[in-house]
């Protein structure tokens, strides 16, 4: 039963990848839904460390995992090597 979900999911996520190119053509996005797509990404990745930190309910908030990413986005800031 687990490996038909996995197929039948892998099977709806190749529809929806082929959708947007067959749906569209030759046409192009508009520049502020480029603008907002391209953004999509980061937003979703920013609310899955949040989630991920907090933990169920936010009441297993590590503190060193918090002054971690801390650091990180600061030396990001910083414009640091991304070895560092």
């Amino acid at each position: 039963m687990l490996w038909l979900s996995v197929l039948a999911v892998t099977a709806a996520n190749g529809a929806m990848k082929a959708g947007g190119p067959l749906a569209l053509g030759e046409r192009r996005l508009p520049p502020p839904a480029v603008k907002v797509i391209s953004l999509m990404a980061a937003a979703l990745l920013a609310g899955l460390i949040v989630i991920n930190l907090g933990g169920t309910g936010w009441s297993d908030v590590n503190s060193q995992q918090v002054l971690g990413v801390r650091a990180a986005g600061l030396a990001r800031a910083l414009r640091a090597p991304m070895l560092l």
